[in-house]
């Protein structure tokens, strides 16, 4: 079936249920669909196109326009996959009562998404099942909502610590085992409070965001256009290029901006070879959860070429710093090239040997078979994305189903799995490595010589709006941005492929062994920020205690000058 077939297919279905609304789609970009609708009228189209049209949640845009139209808007991000579209249904909000009715019990993938609304613009989702704050710390300020426009970046807030949000309460009979903040298996703060009935996982509660640096509001406030790719790359430590190809690549949508065909290239051979070495260190620190050190010290022996050849290219092992608006700032050259089909094709060697043993090795396999099931249906529901939806049989690659880059030039083979398990994630991301290894060389065969930047006249226009999507190593990275005046966005919003997968966390480990709980969330490759602020409690007392910078920093003084 065509793409305009498909197309004309998902808004039949739209429009037969709201008859109205074909009349306030409007499609500035190709692919994507936006409509203005009453705040009555938005959960409920949402919820239809979810639950009833196979739409994919993606995320929610909450905006404080008060300079510009006098309220705020809120707008919920679709994806129809197949059909190749994304659908943006918008509402403005009073500025006096800015609420909206919570589609999260009807769609729970929405959950975080309208937490985080309200927490950062004061958007309140009537009806949510657990309106706990979510990014802000538990010490913040109550009624203050730090993207609204009369707050800076650099706005220092007073600590209210009688502001924490209530804690989950375990199942009756429960013991309650912490995970985290700071766990040996787990590189970055994250905070599970597993519920156990004795080695069994019974029920989990989370608390992660220990580190919130601002991205959108430096954006939205501070920095050009040029300058946001060179920060949006360093949200992740793995993923730059995925950043900030799609922070790029959503104003040259917005803008119109023609990128020339080699740039396009280039951008896809940094991203598949950031794919690889990303793969590379999922599967030696899979191996590390599982007390596997043979898999990590090889896996990483095996990387290490990649990094220096990203070098090579670049200049850098990892923040490329490649990405412009318009274009890239390194050309590839021949020489180059030859580097990068030679480390390719030594890397593919010596994996494949590595991958022949790991789909033998039996204890292997006792460890990852059937362990932290997500069953298709929950991942569906809870919006997972990458090797951890595509291990349960929910075949979606944003490099297929919303094509970017050059990707549409090269045929990407989605490598999927039915296992719903550790095991079928594993394969995935083995698999991909071989996928990447190929698209890597039919680029390089294939690309095209001429300019690697646009030449752009004038000041880009504002009030213009677009989204890309990404495909990380972990999944979906998704950018959204309206333009602005004086050469910077009017809002930017991402979304990292981590958040939606971290929600289905609880599914994947609900009725595991404390043991496995670790490979369990391990096994979608998370990536959690920095921290720098922590509760302690004191073993002696059990008194909680959070912590202050001041107090850290202090702490950090005297253990460097004793």
């Amino acid at each position: 079936m065509s793409p305009e077939t498909l197309q004309k297919k998902f808004l039949r279905g739209l429009t037969e249920q709201f008859p109205d609304i074909l009349g306030k789609l409007q499609e500035h970009v190709p692919g994507q669909l936006i409509a203005v609708l009453p705040r009555e009228e938005l959960p409920k189209v949402t919820k239809y196109a979810v639950n009833q049209l196979g739409a994919r949640f993606v995320i929610t845009v909450a905006t404080d326009q008060r300079d510009k139209t006098g309220d705020f808007g809120i707008s919920y991000i679709l994806a129809f996959d197949e059909e190749k579209q994304f659908l943006v249904l918008h509402s403005n909000l009073p500025a006096d009562d800015p609420r909206i009715e919570s589609v999260t019990p009807e769609v729970p993938a929405a959950n975080w998404a309208e937490r985080e609304a309200y927490d950062m613009v004061g958007i309140v989702p009537e009806g949510h099942p657990d309106p706990r704050r979510l990014v802000l710390p538990d010490d913040f300020p109550a009624g203050i909502h730090p993207l609204r426009k009369e707050y800076q970046y650099n706005t220092r807030f007073p600590s209210e610590p009688q502001n924490a949000p209530p804690r989950m309460p375990p199942p009756e009979g429960s013991t309650v085992v912490p995970i985290g903040p700071f766990y040996p298996t787990l590189e970055e703060p994250a905070y599970f409070r597993l519920f156990l009935d004795g080695e069994r996982v019974v029920g989990s509660d989370y608390r992660g965001f220990y580190n919130h640096r601002a991205v959108e509001k430096l954006g939205d406030s501070e920095l050009n256009y040029n300058q946001v790719p060179f920060v949006a790359q360093q949200i992740c430590g793995i993923c730059g290029q995925v950043h900030s190809c799609a922070y790029v690549e959503a104003v040259e949508r917005a803008c119109e901006i023609e990128v020339p065909m080699r740039a396009k290239y280039i951008r896809t051979i940094l991203l598949e070879l950031e794919r690889i070495h990303s793969h590379l260190l999922w599967v030696g620190l899979a191996g590390h959860i599982i007390a596997f050190d043979t898999v990590l010290m090889q896996l990483w022996r095996i990387r290490e070429p990649v990094m220096w050849l990203m070098e090579r290219v670049t200049g850098n092992r990892k923040h490329y710093s490649s990405n412009l608006v318009g274009g890239v700032r390194f050309d590839i050259t021949p020489e180059a090239a030859d580097d990068i089909r030679r480390v390719l094709a030594k890397v593919e060697e010596e994996f494949k040997a590595v991958v022949d043993a790991v789909l033998i090795d039996t204890s292997l396999m006792a460890r990852l078979k059937d362990v932290g099931i997500l069953t298709e249906e929950n991942a569906r529901a809870l919006g997972a994305v990458g090797p951890t939806a595509r291990g349960s049989n929910v075949a979606i690659d944003c490099r297929v189903d919303h094509p970017y880059a050059a990707y549409d030039q090269l045929d990407v083979q989605k490598q999927v799995q039915d296992g719903c398990d550790c095991w079928a994630r594993t394969l995935v991301r083995l698999y991909e490595v071989f996928e990447s290894i190929r698209l890597v060389r039919k680029a390089l065969d294939q690309m095209p010589g001429g300019p690697i930047m646009a030449k752009i006249d004038g000041p880009l226009p504002a009030d213009r709006i677009a989204l890309c999507s990404v495909e990380a190593a972990r999944g979906e990275s998704h950018h959204y941005v309206r333009t602005g005046e004086d050469n910077r966005p009017y809002r930017w919003r991402l979304r990292a492929p981590t958040y939606p997968n971290l929600q289905a966390v609880g599914c994947m480990i609900q009725g595991v062994n404390l043991a496995d709980v670790p490979i369990c969330i391990g096994s979608y490759d998370p990536c959690f920020s920095c921290t720098e602020r922590v509760e302690t409690l004191d073993v002696n007392t059990n008194e909680i205690r959070v912590y202050t910078r001041e107090e850290l920093q202090e702490l950090s003084r005297r253990k460097t000058l004793g």
